[in-house]
């Protein structure tokens, strides 16, 4: 009709068209079905990459019947067999006469390509994007990998994944941190935000972990309730510090699960929380003012700085309720070393590492669950690489601290037996 404006016919991406083109040739009734199709595909794409290369070596293409600048010629196949993460793929590798050909995707006597998945899964951690991918193995290796062989590939982290989030833990932690960060995720219906739940520890010799990582539409004081339950049934049975945001019941959440824990509200949350009451053109002096009272050298100091402070912005009482609030988690921090107090104060051991995962977290909504926890994932092998063999600088004089602290040393001692 005239004056209507016609749409722009989508153009298939080739990733759109190898999928097409898999469920009608295959016709897959189930996800063994995909994944025996996909691993039947590998072969060929290989053969084919081979050929490429052996033609470049000769200097002409199968069907050229020109007369040759070189005698040397196609002599056959030889079978191999070759080893990846989608399991064992036969093919058949094309010879030269002279024996000169040696391809750079898959050297003589090399059947092990794990080293081509390494760098897939590499880049995946890092947050690239399947087109980025692609474009790096094709300006690598001369070929194109599609969406589905790419998830293909790193869909061995998702099993692992599963491996490594039921596995046992230690009996006693010195501190866990816990918080949430937020993903989006594709529903059949819409893109919604759903909470990354995250546990990050020290164990009694200073060293640090991430316990687990657990998915809900909320943030929640039963989801956390559930979470650590199931820290116990993996084994945990105590720990010293918890660190956390003030979300209603979490602490009671804590608490009934491991009743002994000191639980610490985190100090930078409530500096955020209250200095959003304060205008801006003060809060400098505002923030300065706090740290007065949360890094002071001792109790007596802190509770006359908080006077100070209470008096001082009086005019603000939202600011200074939420410290009023919180006063006895402030209060307590006094009950330790300034090298403990330092540890258990802040969340920013958790925020460091969210905002790790943050960073291939972002460019956009995930289809599942599964994805998100596959790159994620992904990205805590990564942070283990760094922390390999590290503990906590001076954790000595840490831990000869903590086993002072009133009953902590009698808990400690009793499990240091199991570590």
């Amino acid at each position: 009709m005239e004056g209507t404006t016609k749409m722009a016919k989508h153009e298939k991406t080739p990733e759109e068209v190898f999928a097409e083109q898999f469920v009608k040739e295959l016709q897959p009734q189930s996800v063994e079905d995909v994944e025996n199709g996909l691993k039947k595909i590998f072969g060929p794409i290989f053969e084919s990459i081979l050929k490429g290369e052996l033609e470049a070596h000769l200097g002409y293409k199968s069907n050229n019947h020109n007369p040759k600048e070189t005698a040397n010629r196609r002599n056959g196949y030889t079978k191999k067999t070759l080893k990846s993460s989608a399991g064992e793929i036969p093919i058949k590798s094309p010879r030269d006469r002279d024996g000169t050909f040696n391809s750079a995707l898959i050297p003589k006597r090399k059947t092990d390509i794990s080293g081509l998945e390494d760098k897939v899964i590499a880049m995946y951690a890092k947050g690239m994007s399947q087109r980025d991918i692609t474009d790096i193995i094709d300006d690598m290796y001369g070929f194109k990998l599609s969406a589905a062989q790419i998830s293909i590939i790193t869909d061995s982290a998702a099993e692992e994944y599963l491996k490594w989030q039921e596995r046992p833990l230690k009996k006693m932690y010195a501190f866990l941190f816990v918080d949430c960060l937020y993903v989006s995720i594709r529903t059949e219906y819409e893109t919604k935000k759903h909470a990354i739940y995250t546990i990050v520890s020290y164990d009694l010799d200073g060293r640090k972990d991430i316990l687990g990582l657990w998915i809900a539409e909320t943030e929640n004081k039963n989801q956390w309730l559930q979470i650590f339950d199931e820290l116990k049934r993996r084994g945990m049975e105590d720990v010293a510090f918890i660190s956390m945001d003030g979300l209603p019941g979490l602490e009671e959440a804590a608490q009934s699960i491991f009743p002994k824990a000191v639980i610490q509200r985190c100090i930078v949350h409530l500096v955020r929380n209250s200095i959003k009451y304060i205008p801006s053109k003060l809060r400098k002096e505002f923030a300065t003012n706090l740290k007065l009272i949360y890094k002071a050298p001792n109790k007596k100091v802190a509770l006359l700085e908080f006077e100070k402070f209470k008096e001082r912005w009086c005019d603000y009482p939202g600011a200074v309720n939420v410290w009023e609030n919180s006063w006895t988690h402030v209060e307590q921090l006094y009950n330790y070393t300034e090298p403990i107090r330092k540890i258990m104060y802040t969340t920013n051991t958790i925020e460091s590492i969210n905002s790790s995962f943050r960073k291939v977290t972002h460019k956009g909504a995930f289809p599942t669950e599964k994805s998100v926890f596959k790159i994620l994932y992904l990205r805590i092998l990564e942070l283990y690489d760094k922390w390999k063999d590290k503990s906590y600088p001076n954790w000595p004089i840490i831990r000869n601290q903590l086993i002072l602290i009133d009953d902590l040393g009698e808990r400690i001692a009793k499990y240091e037996v199991y570590e």
